[in-house]
């Protein structure tokens, strides 16, 4: 599905990812771990487009590496970025409709939002409320069901744990792991090691910018590059 090869992410003189080899197979749950300023969101961003990059971006065989990001969007790519970055003075209607900006297709956006809605019920509840009011999980919540809105191949997730109580990750890694179990392709940028790798099939971790680790959860659990890199 996904193939990043010798990614390389540069900020001036610092040098963020380093030579970056990484793929997923259609159908998989990667996980993409590290600790702060490992290079992680940098390495979403050359996925996205959203930041200058080296190497070469290949989706379903294809090399999106030149193309800009809303031409990357409509090949399949969603990301639903870290720190929600959802719209709050837009209700939570508003904000889904958003995510399905570039279709066209009125009763599968509407079929869509209704399915979304009641996987999140609190988002039903909320639907004509700005999001802004929402609660930090409540906005987790709508941030991917919005990226979920553009029907993508690829889901992109960066930090969906970040700032919330371990219940309401729970509940979100549990809707990751049905996205997974129905067939989506999703890539997970996690620090909450434990958590990504409930549903992962291979992880990758990341570390000053380069893959310390690649292989599935099982090789990975008890390791030291666990406490060397996750603090577990």
């Amino acid at each position: 599905m996904l193939r990043l090869e010798g990614v390389r992410v540069s900020y001036g003189a610092i040098c963020a990812v380093q030579g970056l080899d990484l793929h997923i197979g259609t159908g998989e749950l990667v996980a993409l771990l590290g600790p702060n300023g490992a290079g992680k969101t940098s390495t979403i961003g050359a996925i996205s487009g959203l930041i200058p990059a080296s190497g070469r971006v290949v989706l379903e065989g294809t090399d999106i590496s030149r193309l800009p990001t809303e031409a990357r969007m409509a090949k399949g790519i969603a990301v639903s970025p870290e720190g929600r970055r959802i719209f709050v003075n837009l209700t939570v209607a508003e904000n889904l409709r958003l995510g399905a900006a570039m279709r066209r297709d009125p009763k599968g956006v509407r079929a869509d939002m209704d399915r979304y809605l009641a996987l999140f019920p609190v988002l039903a509840e909320r639907i004509d409320q700005l999001a802004g009011t929402l609660s930090g999980g409540e906005q987790q919540m709508l941030a991917i069901a919005r990226a979920m809105m553009s029907r993508p191949r690829l889901l992109v997730l960066d930090e969906p744990s970040l700032g919330l109580a371990p219940m309401i990750v729970a509940r979100i890694f549990d809707f990751i792991g049905q996205l997974k179990a129905e067939g989506l392709t999703v890539l997970v940028v996690e620090q909450n090691a434990a958590q990504a790798m409930r549903h992962a099939d291979r992880v990758y971790i990341l570390g000053t910018g380069q893959i310390s680790f690649a292989g599935p959860p099982a090789d990975l659990a008890g390791s030291d590059l666990m406490a060397l890199y996750l603090g577990s």
